[in-house]
């Protein structure tokens, strides 16, 4: 396995390959060989997936200087070392199902990044130069133990992306409603218990997902002409604890929905809710103009109907 391994990198080196796939291979450790002498310096993308790494090299930005993709899902690499922020053209970085505790403040070096995908880690938070990513358009950072978002977030001007289920956000800070470019946003699996009043202002936002966040009982208005995912939000009425209204008919009874609080009788008086508008306008302005007065100004500018209303 090692004998070919080796035989993979050099040829590549050999050949300038642009992409090198060291998937599957069953490694600990950061090939050796890719490192050796001055590294594979045409290289592009390295696909380094569902191996056991536990850590990356110091000087991966000196021997991969023109790396633009890099793929490190589903292995057991703990820390983003500092020596990212040195991959100065890296555009796509996947550390998704990884043992990631810490990433380094570095990584708003990385001023070319475009997808960062961090899904499936052990994250509490993530640094506030999350924020100097200028050109980010995707953040995944799903299934984690995060409380709150970067505080800096909303200064990624270009995201279009943000998937943030499965963690612990409490709230979701104001600022994000700033995001420009922002078009979809899934929350879903949290513990929010509100959202902020201008989210779905943007025009860009057209998709929002916030399912399964049992504390969450309203939306903001601007969300309703947007695509929502919203099941399993709010904490459901239990019906065993609720003393349901029901009336009967010989020996049938029939027992109202639980939002039925009241039941009228044939004796109560009914008004039209044309009248009860008109006579609360009515009631709020005779405290403001002398009743005559009032009067006077309704019979010359009301329609007839609403004349006959405030008369009676």
């Amino acid at each position: 396995m090692a004998s070919e391994l080796c035989k993979t990198i050099s040829v590549a080196r050999l050949e300038k390959h642009k992409n090198l796939f060291l998937n599957y291979r069953n490694l600990h450790h950061f090939p050796l060989e890719l490192l050796k002498d001055e590294g594979l310096q045409y290289l592009e993308r390295l696909y380094m997936k569902r191996n056991s790494l536990t850590s990356l090299p110091e000087n991966l930005a000196q021997k991969l200087p023109n790396l633009v993709e890099l793929y490190l899902h589903s292995n057991n690499i703990v820390v983003v070392p500092e020596a990212i922020g040195s991959l100065v053209k890296l555009q796509c970085l996947d550390l998704s199902d990884n043992a990631l505790e810490i990433v380094c403040p570095e990584i708003g070096r990385l001023r070319a990044l475009r997808h960062l995908r961090l899904a499936n880690n052990q994250l509490q938070f993530l640094p506030p130069e999350v924020g100097d990513l200028k050109e980010l358009q995707t953040l995944d950072i799903s299934t984690n133990r995060l409380l709150t978002l970067p505080e800096r977030l909303h200064m990624c001007l270009s995201l279009q992306y943000l998937t943030v289920d499965r963690n612990r956000l409490w709230y979701v800070p104001r600022h994000l409603c700033q995001l420009p470019s922002l078009n979809e946003l899934s929350m879903a699996g949290n513990r929010l218990a509100f959202l902020p009043l201008d989210l779905g202002r943007s025009r860009e936002l057209q998709y929002v997902y916030v399912d399964n966040n049992i504390h969450l009982k309203g939306l903001p208005s601007y969300l309703y002409n947007k695509v929502i995912g919203c099941s399993g939000c709010g904490a459901p009425i239990q019906v065993s604890e609720v003393k349901l209204l029901s009336f009967s008919s010989g020996q049938r009874t029939v027992f109202l929905p639980a939002e039925v609080k009241a039941i009228g009788t044939e004796h109560d008086h009914v008004l039209p809710l044309q009248e009860l508008a008109m006579r609360r306008l009515y009631h709020t302005y005779h405290s403001l103009l002398k009743g005559r007065q009032l009067l006077v100004l309704w019979l010359t500018a009301a329609p007839p109907s609403v004349c006959r209303l405030l008369t009676c």
